[in-house]
């Protein structure tokens, strides 16, 4: 089985063809680009359709409602389409109280989740917001956390002060004094951004813990997650194509006779 998987995000649409052992290869365009001719997925599903002729379909899932119909547009009708939604099968239960507002890819990742963990999970995503989202093997999925990403931080403090500048796309941090304001600054967000994400696993481990039963698998992705959960513990299992992991397992629980 190959499906081609694409999760669209405020800033990116990712994708990749889905195979038994994941996507090996992801790429990526802008959201905005989607259905741009020459920058966005058109040339890329050319060249899917000529790598993969034996694909199945297309699963996706869009937290930019525009994107989505834009997207649809670029697919055309020449393959079967599915859509991850929360009226979809996760092979999770759902306790959250208000399934419709959970994000499709979130949803998508608590998908990924159970494929790769049986008991409880909790799952971060670091893209333009950071979630951690929340899988116990009691409740299935219970909800979890959305906060700042580390692109909005850093743009943020440009945008609403009159002289910081804006940052570079630089991580490097050698020291906890900033000796220019670009140095004050990055280490503000990188550390910072860092501290936040432990605080927030540090309190979502100890309320599970408090129910008893074994620790949760940590598992991590988004565009930051490789380069900045180094430092976390306890340390998570980053997999960069879990959202579309999730989307494939999605994509068979609803059409489960497709070979």
């Amino acid at each position: 089985m190959s499906l081609l998987c694409i999760d669209v995000g405020n800033t990116h649409a990712h994708f990749g063809v889905v195979g038994p052992a994941g996507a090996p290869m992801m790429d990526a365009v802008p959201t905005p680009a989607l259905d741009d001719p020459a920058t966005g997925l058109a040339p890329h599903l050319a060249r899917v359709r000529a790598d993969h002729p034996s694909l199945e379909g297309v699963a996706f899932c869009s937290v930019v409602p525009d994107a989505t119909d834009r997207l649809r547009r670029v697919l055309g009708e020449g393959w079967p389409v599915f859509q991850l939604t929360h009226a979809c099968a996760l092979g999770v239960p759902v306790t959250y109280p208000r399934p419709a507002e959970i994000g499709q890819d979130r949803l998508a990742n608590a998908a990924g989740a159970r494929t790769l963990a049986e008991g409880a999970a909790v799952v971060i995503d670091l893209g333009t917001a950071v979630t951690f989202d929340i899988i116990t093997a009691q409740g299935g999925y219970e909800g979890g956390i959305i906060a700042p990403g580390l692109a909005v931080m850093r743009a943020y403090l440009h945008e609403r002060t009159a002289q910081l500048p804006r940052l570079d796309e630089s991580l490097a941090v050698t020291g906890a004094i900033g000796r220019t304001t670009a140095e004050a600054m990055r280490i503000g967000t990188v550390v910072g951004f860092q501290g936040m994400i432990q605080a927030l696993l540090d309190a979502v481990l100890a309320e599970l813990a408090q129910r008893g039963g074994p620790p949760p698998t940590v598992l991590a992705t988004g565009g930051d997650a490789g380069r900045l959960l180094g430092r976390l513990r306890p340390a998570p299992r980053v997999v960069p194509d879990l959202t579309l992991r999730g989307l494939a397992a999605t994509w068979r629980l609803k059409f489960p006779k497709r070979k």
